[in-house]
């Protein structure tokens, strides 16, 4: 059995992933995985550095990024409207989507910058050859609409990327987090929407750092990040779960 991480945070998601591009390449290695995918927070600062040191580990690197969608238009920035956002997975399938995924980038920072780097659909849409995309985290609108209870709302949102990506090129995204209530209840919904919609499914982790004993220091970035005290019960973190690389057999007994 063959297992890919294709959602997978470096230090270069800016005070959030903690592992250095060089460790997860070594992990992944470790590991045994023969691929592994690049997708930090609205950039692509790690893509040559990563796709240079999986190709020399003999890793055949995937070019991503996990955008973050505009509420509505990037351009627009209203105060308690667009500094809400949506995360989106996007990977490079060919040498023309690694283009887009610059364009979008570039966009993103040059036209669509509120709080944080921003694409919107429009863009996406001008953008799309060559590129697969998974339909995000918790943070993703679809599942969002999933945790609000509006399944009809996901369902039309699933079929609205379908159409801009294409069916083949379009999945639906569970996470292996069974610490986190709510991922249960987007995965068991997205797996009925998948089923319903003819959307195939792809499971990920999420990575934030290389091994689970780098929990504590990625926490530590994440509370430097926000700004708070590290015994701030009610502050931000990601301690409830394992979101390290995970061995193919850890991911395939919780899949």
């Amino acid at each position: 059995m063959k297992f890919t991480h294709l959602h997978v945070h470096s230090h270069y998601s800016l005070l959030d992933g903690l592992a250095k591009i060089d460790q997860l390449v070594k992990r992944a290695g470790d590991l045994g995985f023969d691929s592994l995918a690049l997708t930090d927070h609205g950039v692509l600062y790690g893509a040559i550095e990563f796709y240079q040191k999986a190709r020399r580990a003999g890793i055949k690197p995937i070019i991503g990024c996990e955008f973050y969608i505009a509420a509505e238009g990037m351009r627009d920035k209203r105060p308690g409207i667009d500094d809400k956002r949506s995360h989106l997975t996007v990977l490079a399938a060919n040498a023309t989507g690694y283009q887009n995924l610059i364009q979008l980038a570039t966009k993103a920072h040059l036209e669509g910058f509120y709080y944080k780097p921003r694409v919107d659909k429009a863009a996406l849409r001008e953008h799309a050859s060559g590129l697969i995309v998974l339909s995000g985290c918790l943070n993703s609108e679809i599942s969002k609409a999933i945790l609000s209870k509006r399944l009809e709302r996901a369902g039309e949102l699933i079929r609205e990327h379908q159409d801009m990506f294409g069916r083949k090129n379009f999945y639906l995204e569970l996470g292996a987090h069974p610490a986190i209530p709510e991922q249960k209840i987007v995965n068991d919904a997205l797996i009925l929407l998948s089923e319903k919609n003819g959307a195939p499914i792809a499971g990920v982790n999420d990575v934030h750092y290389a091994r689970p004993d780098d929990r504590e220091a990625q926490d530590i970035l994440v509370s430097v990040q926000t700004g708070d005290r590290i015994d701030d019960e009610n502050r931000l973190t990601m301690k409830g779960d394992d979101f390290s690389m995970k061995s193919t057999q850890e991911m395939a007994e919780f899949f």
